[in-house]
């Protein structure tokens, strides 16, 4: 267990394709992130701009309607990948060995055909946006300064492919753990105690006091 990821790994190809992906949800976290902060300067720019100089930030809310995809989606997958989404941890926490697993592979299951069909309506709404023989590759823009809102619509599809990569390792996962019996399966996202989780966010505290004491 790597830090406060509940999430074990090993040498097996389903350990490798976990890390694979991996990197790329760290990816586009860091992509949500740098959103985050895009939007912060935005907001300063315009109101900075509107009380020093009178002139706000002009598409200031077609800048934000193209950001907030990226800010609310993008890392999605890199949560479920630990688990982080809200989840039922009173109930499972009471479930042990393959009566945890079947649980959590048939949550996982309901996730996975939901965002099948959220993967084919995002796409079909990308595609009615997306035309190579429009200007700028778009059919429609924002009202106030005309960007092409294609590539914003674009992000929900590319966010739903990755975490439906993502959920289909765990179905593997979690199926796997179920018919061998494993307590601690690689891939998936374990469930801590609460003293187990505490341990952990105390670790990483301590570890951080070091860092900033060095």
């Amino acid at each position: 267990m790597a830090g406060a990821s509940p999430v074990l790994e090993d040498g097996s190809f389903l350990s490798r394709l976990d890390r694979g992906l991996l990197k790329v949800e760290q990816f586009m976290a860091l992509v949500a992130g740098l959103a985050i902060f895009s939007l912060m300067l935005l907001a300063v720019r315009s109101v900075g701009g509107r009380v020093t100089i009178n002139a706000p930030l002009s598409g200031y809310v077609d800048w934000i309607m193209q950001l907030m995809p990226v800010i609310a989606i993008f890392a999605v997958s890199y949560a479920q990948r630990d688990g982080t989404h809200i989840r039922m941890d009173i109930l499972v926490s009471r479930l042990n060995a393959r009566a945890l697993w079947l649980f959590e592979m048939i949550s996982v299951l309901m996730i996975f055909g939901l965002m099948l069909l959220l993967l084919w309506g995002s796409w079909a709404h990308f595609e009615r946006s997306f035309d190579f023989g429009a200007p700028m590759w778009s059919r429609d823009s924002t009202i106030d300064i005309g960007l092409p809102i294609w590539p914003a619509k674009l992000v929900v599809p590319v966010a739903f492919g990755v975490l439906s990569l993502r959920l289909m390792i765990q179905i593997f996962g979690y199926g796997r753990a179920f018919v061998r019996g494993d307590e601690a399966p690689v891939a998936v996202p374990l469930v801590l105690s609460a003293a187990e989780l505490a341990a952990a966010e105390a670790k990483i505290l301590e570890e951080g006091g070091r860092n900033g004491a060095d």
